[in-house]
């Protein structure tokens, strides 16, 4: 089976916007570069420095779900972050740097529910992105299961409720849920599938404005029984991966 590749998308900011690439040079044992870089610890988080840490650690927009309608864009040479949210005045900041991240903190505040835990500082390590899974990961939806599923519900569904790096046009609706223990090839790097990727609150909330207006997950569950939509992979072979890669299943 055989597809390309639709959209590349990354979230410098775990759960705080994401970014259109054209495209993304990928590295075995890695995530997509930059994917993840930095996460918001809450007041209630027990974190390792330095180490990776489970999501439930991390302001995110299960529990704040106005967090779903920011874009962010990165400056990789100047390690500054750009954030937009239509409730909120732009706001450019270096996550690295103690004043930047009490100037975030300050923007970010009115975005998150008083009764939940409260974002506290910007979190990083160093030699991997905070992604979901507890190793290096990239994750790929398939637009034929968006638009199916939109159907189903009867609304027109962003693909951006779904946060994933790979966006595959030209498969089977539902094809990637054959995929786990398999192989692809995205233009010139090679991943293998590893699981599925079990959706949570955020994806009910509606990434134009933050607000949540459609029951994803009562969607999945009717359909399929369970919350999985997209798949994670780890990169095998690195490679630079374009928009409009060919993408085809090796095995």
């Amino acid at each position: 089976m055989t597809g390309s590749v639709a959209s590349i998308q990354r979230h410098p900011l775990k759960s705080h916007g994401r970014e259109e690439l054209a495209s993304g040079r990928l590295t075995a044992g890695e995530g997509l570069p930059w994917d993840r870089r930095w996460a918001v610890a809450h007041d209630a988080a027990k974190i390792t420095e330095g180490e990776w840490a489970d999501c439930a650690n991390f302001s995110r927009g299960s529990k704040a779900p106005r967090l779903m309608a920011i874009n962010a864009r990165l400056d990789e040479a100047a390690r500054s972050l750009t954030l937009t949210h239509p409730d909120r005045p732009a706001i450019t900041f270096h996550p690295d740097l103690a004043d930047d991240q009490a100037r975030f903190l300050d923007w970010v505040m009115p975005l998150c529910p008083a009764d939940r835990a409260l974002p506290q500082r910007i979190y990083s390590a160093p030699v991997r992105g905070m992604t979901d899974t507890d190793y290096p990961s990239v994750s790929l939806i398939n637009m034929a299961s968006n638009r199916t599923l939109g159907q189903q519900m009867g609304i027109d569904l962003s693909a951006l409720r779904w946060r994933a790096n790979f966006w595959v046009e030209g498969w089977d609706a539902f094809a990637e849920r054959t995929m786990i223990g398999r192989r692809l090839r995205l233009g010139d790097a090679v991943l293998e599938v590893t699981e599925p990727k079990v959706r949570c609150l955020a994806t009910t909330a509606n990434p134009a404005t933050g607000m949540r207006d459609a029951d994803t997950l009562a969607a999945l569950r009717t359909r399929f029984g369970d919350q999985d939509f997209g798949i994670y992979a780890k990169v095998i072979a690195g490679g630079e991966v374009r928009t409009g890669d060919r993408v085809e299943v090796l095995a």
